[in-house]
């Protein structure tokens, strides 16, 4: 059966001389891994690069429910990027993006509002002009919605502290050393409201954004099964001074 879907490009990797192996999340049919045929020609519609990392497409594929890897048929554009690929600092936040949903999503099934959740973000991304150093965190922090384990912030008092295996706000210490003070927990407990338009008004050194970015990995370690450190991150500690 033929699928049209819209799609996420999240990692491809050289499979023969010929062919590419690209998983992908799409809106239609959730996490999928898709084998490609190279192009032979300059002048092939089809192009290598569609398939770089966080590159939104628009695919066609044969649908087949017994295997693992499905054919592609066609891709084109959906939306071209217009700054992402020529800005250092929002290439490295692509490029982090890409590898955290790659760990992230393993097994996730159809889920629109997630689609939509990554799509407008890498859009908001690609036409920003300033503020947007702390994109990762905010992107971070409000996908945990999406998987089931986003903290309830109403249960936040002040001097509580934040019990990341429970993903709750607590006023007694856990057993366990998965905890946040409660000088971090007030911290994030604000950060989590950030978004995307009012996120420049949250002045954060590196210091200071390199260890929320680090907890929140953390956070994800927890629960996530075999959720990995992620390479792409010492690029990103060595933006915005």
């Amino acid at each position: 059966m033929l699928v049209k879907t819209e799609a996420i490009v999240l990692h491809s990797f050289k499979y023969g001389e010929t062919r590419l192996i690209v998983d992908v999340f799409a809106r239609e049919s959730g996490r999928l891994s898709l084998i490609v045929a190279l192009p032979k020609t300059q002048k092939s519609r089809l192009k290598k690069q569609y398939f770089q990392p966080m590159t939104l497409l628009e695919l066609e594929y044969e649908q087949h429910q017994r295997t693992q890897l499905q054919k592609l048929k066609d891709a084109r554009l959906l939306t071209p990027w217009a700054s992402i690929p020529f800005s250092p600092e929002k290439l490295a936040l692509s490029l982090f993006v890409a590898e955290f949903l790659y760990h992230s999503l393993r097994s996730e099934q159809q889920d629109e509002l997630l689609f939509s959740y990554i799509s407008d973000s890498m859009q908001w991304l690609d036409t920003a002009t300033q503020g947007y150093a702390n994109f990762h965190l905010t992107f971070l922090m409000r996908m945990s919605r999406f998987l089931g384990f986003y903290p309830n912030l109403d249960e936040y008092r002040e001097g509580s502290v934040f019990d990341l295996r429970a993903g709750t706000f607590t006023g007694t210490s856990p057993l366990h050393s998965d905890i946040l003070t409660a000088a971090e927990a007030r911290l994030i407990h604000l950060l989590m409201r950030m978004d995307f338009p009012t996120m420049h008004l949250y002045r954060l050194s590196r210091h200071d954004r390199n260890r929320i970015v680090e907890v929140l990995l953390q956070y994800y370690r927890l629960h996530i099964p075999q959720f990995p450190e992620l390479k792409s991150l010492h690029v990103l500690q060595e933006l915005w001074a």
